[in-house]
């Protein structure tokens, strides 16, 4: 597992519906080592603290292998790294594979997976294209946040060791499939509650899977009643 790539950018201001806004998705390859902090690398910064950035959302880190898809599937456009926003660049780290919960060590700093990457409009922004918002969730090739456990520096060229395996497996891959399934069921009950119970997943996330488990209980007791 590698570090391809480290990618940061200060917010800037863009134009969208005719609106000004701030956005700090536009990010670009650095040389050399950059020190990575608590809340984000140095040179980087993100425009709106109420859905980006914070400790849960410190690092944003996408999987090499995704650009050979997204190249197929927009073979117009232009993918240099960090077109996706995302901070790291990495080899070796898929959604299917990486735990909620992981820990890894990247340079001198040490990482925790903490949950995937929702789109939202600024992606759009970005690629000049409001389908790609739906594209990205649909494909699930997400990538996914960091918390930072201990601030060090990291270059391009780094290797990523694991170095504590989350013990409730569960992937960043799941909670994107139980957040996009809108039909979730009683099979899904057992996924929801363990999902719950991981200590790493922001208590945001937490909230909304507790809700779909009142729901779907709700859904099952109404159902069982009306069987009667």
């Amino acid at each position: 597992m590698k570090l391809i790539s480290v990618n940061v950018g200060l917010p800037r201001e863009v134009i969208y519906n005719g609106n000004t806004i701030m956005t700090g998705i536009f990010k670009e390859p650095v040389e050399g080592r950059i020190t990575l902090r608590r809340f984000n690398l140095d040179g980087d910064r993100q425009a709106d603290l109420s859905v980006h950035g914070g400790a849960d959302k410190a690092v944003y880190a996408y999987p090499v292998k995704h650009y050979d898809y997204w190249r197929r599937e927009l073979p117009e456009r232009e993918l240099p790294f960090g077109m996706f926003g995302e901070n790291l660049t990495t080899e070796g780290l898929l959604e299917e594979a990486v735990n909620i919960g992981d820990r890894f060590r990247v340079g001198s700093a040490e990482l925790m997976v903490t949950q995937p990457r929702l789109p939202c409009y600024k992606l759009g922004i970005k690629f000049g294209r409001e389908d790609i918002i739906k594209r990205f969730l649909a494909s699930r090739r997400t990538g996914f946040y960091f918390s930072v456990l201990r601030e060090g520096e990291v270059g391009a060229g780094d290797e990523i060791e694991l170095i504590g395996r989350d013990a409730h497996n569960v992937t960043v891959l799941d909670i994107t499939k139980l957040y996009a399934n809108k039909n979730v069921s009683a099979k899904d009950l057992k996924a929801l509650h363990r999902t719950t119970q991981v200590e790493a997943l922001p208590e945001r996330w937490r909230a909304y899977f507790l809700r779909k488990i009142d729901t779907l209980n709700n859904e099952l007791a109404k159902d069982q009643d009306n069987r009667r």
